[in-house]
C-alpha cells in the first residue's frame, strides 16, 4: 500500500477522477472508462490464466471471486446494447496499457502481481465509492446494471 500511495494520489487527482469524486460524470465519460477497464481485464485476465501456475503468481490465482470480464460484459451489453463488441472504443492509451500486461505476462509474468494487486485491490475498495457516485449521478437503478464490474459477488466484504 505504501508503495503505490503516490501513483493513487496521482490518479485521485486526475481531472477526471477530481470531478467523477464530485458526482460531476456523464454518461459518455462514464461509458469511456467502462469500455477502457473492459479491454485492460481482458489483458490483465489472459496474461494472468496463462501464468496461473508460476509459483510467484499461483498463490493469488482467485478467479472466481476477482476476474472482472464477465461482469464488465454485461456493462458494455448495457451501456453499448448488443453489439457492444463492434461498437465500443480502444483509445490509443487504453492500448498501450494492453500492450504492456501482454509484453509482462509473456516476458516478466511476476511482475503481474503488482499489476493485479494494484487493479484487484484498486477496485475493489475505491470502486464501491466510486459504484455509489456514478449510480446516484447518473441516475443508474440500485439493481446494479451498468455498474457490474464493481460488483464482487463472491467477495463477502466487498
Amino acid at each position: 500500500k505504501e508503495a503505490t500511495k503516490e501513483v493513487h494520489t496521482q490518479a485521485e487527482n486526475a481531472e477526471f477522477m477530481k470531478n467523477f469524486q464530485k458526482g460531476q460524470v456523464t454518461a459518455e465519460g462514464f461509458k469511456l472508462v467502462m469500455a477502457s477497464l473492459y479491454h485492460i481485464y481482458v489483458a490483465l485476465e489472459e496474461e494472468i490464466e496463462h501464468n496461473k501456475e508460476n509459483p510467484v503468481y499461483a498463490p493469488l490465482y482467485f478467479p472466481e471471486e476477482l476476474h472482472r470480464k464477465p461482469a464488465l460484459e454485461l456493462d458494455m451489453a448495457f451501456w453499448y446494447g448488443p453489439r457492444w463488441q463492434e461498437t465500443i472504443p480502444y483509445t490509443p492509451a487504453t492500448r498501450r496499457y494492453v500492450q504492456r500486461l501482454q509484453q509482462v505476462g509473456r516476458a516478466e509474468p511476476e511482475l503481474l502481481v503488482a499489476h493485479a494487486y494494484t487493479r484487484y485491490l484498486g477496485d475493489l475498495s475505491g470502486g464501491q465509492v466510486l459504484k455509489k457516485i456514478a449510480q446516484k449521478a447518473l441516475d443508474l437503478p440500485s439493481s446494479g446494471e451498468g455498474v457490474a464490474f464493481f460488483t464482487f459477488p463472491h467477495i463477502a466484504s466487498a
